[in-house]
């Protein structure tokens, strides 16, 4: 890719986890929750998935939350960062560092990848879903949790009209992230089959939005975008940003909510004894009939508060 087309600092991102990695554990709230929830999403499919691919491990979330699922034997993991692949090491796992736009697997490698809150930081996020099409078996899953648009759209705000403020001008202070109509799309260029996209929230409450900020940085999720603002942020306009979010966003007792969009991407590697997707509208049985499960009540998840 060329320089203009790249949205992220790759070496900030890798720097960011590096630095979070030693307190990850007192920050990985979210990456233990998304873990659990995409595990949950490989029970509903009556497979074994033998040899597994753990695409942007962090500290090993993801390998707790598939213990004794999914007839899983061998798990790689792989982060960016190599001092996290190192920490997530610890749990037994073969463990690499590898660059999530450079895949270093052969092709037809694994049953199944799963990547939870990994890829929202790849600039060619088309090309890395071509290599993970290129590394699964025939028929293999893939699984892939991402940061959606919605994401901190509170901080967002707050930080703009604070720059707006005090320092005549606004910075990328938030990283974009995908949206998910355009998710599903993105899978079919890959060449995968079966594609789904969908989204879910996460709202988290913090006692202030400084807390969130310290969240962020724990999580290695500081903000790398190419044309972020280089110099620290003034502290007059990180104190207004505090004003304008409790302000703003303030609930009873006194608590900020963040959001955490997530958006969910399943497809499948092409084979040639694949079911062949229904033309819309032509469906005569629902997902959750034809997954053996009940459907529940929509609705948002719990929240998470954060001291």
């Amino acid at each position: 890719m060329s320089d203009s087309m790249k949205v992220f600092d790759r070496r900030a991102v890798r720097r960011h986890r590096a630095r979070a990695t030693p307190n990850l554990g007192g920050h990985d709230f979210l990456f233990r929750e998304i873990a659990g929830r995409l595990a949950e999403r490989l029970d509903e499919v009556a497979r074994k998935f033998p040899r597994a691919l753990d695409l942007g491990c962090h500290g090993g979330e993801m390998s707790a939350a598939l213990a004794g699922r999914g007839g899983i034997e061998t798990l790689v993991q792989c982060d960016l960062a190599p001092e996290m692949a190192l920490a997530a090491a610890c749990n037994g796992r073969p463990s690499l560092a590898a660059d999530e736009e450079a895949l270093p697997f052969a092709p037809a490698s694994f049953d199944v990848v799963v990547s939870a809150l990994s890829l929202h930081w790849v600039n060619d996020l088309p090309g890395t879903l071509l290599q993970l099409r290129q590394i699964l078996k025939p028929d293999g899953l893939l699984l892939v949790a991402m940061l959606g648009g919605e994401t901190l759209r509170e901080l967002r705000g707050a930080l703009m009209e604070a720059e707006i403020t005090e320092e005549d001008g606004a910075s990328p202070r938030v990283s974009p992230f995908a949206e998910v109509r355009d998710a599903g799309g993105l899978l079919q260029r890959a060449g995968f089959a079966l594609p789904l996209a969908d989204k879910d929230t996460v709202p988290v409450t913090y006692p202030n939005a400084l807390a969130l900020m310290r969240d962020l940085r724990g999580m290695g999720e500081a903000n790398a975008v190419r044309t972020r603002r280089k110099s620290a942020s003034r502290r007059a306009t990180l104190l207004r940003a505090a004003a304008n979010y409790e302000e703003k966003f303030a609930k009873a007792g006194g608590r900020l909510t963040a959001t955490f969009e997530v958006i969910y991407l399943t497809a499948w590697a092409p084979a040639p004894d694949q079911p062949k997707a229904l033309r819309p509208g032509s469906a005569r049985t629902s997902l959750a009939e034809a997954l053996g499960t009940g459907e529940g009540p929509g609705g948002e998840k719990a929240k998470r508060d954060r001291s």
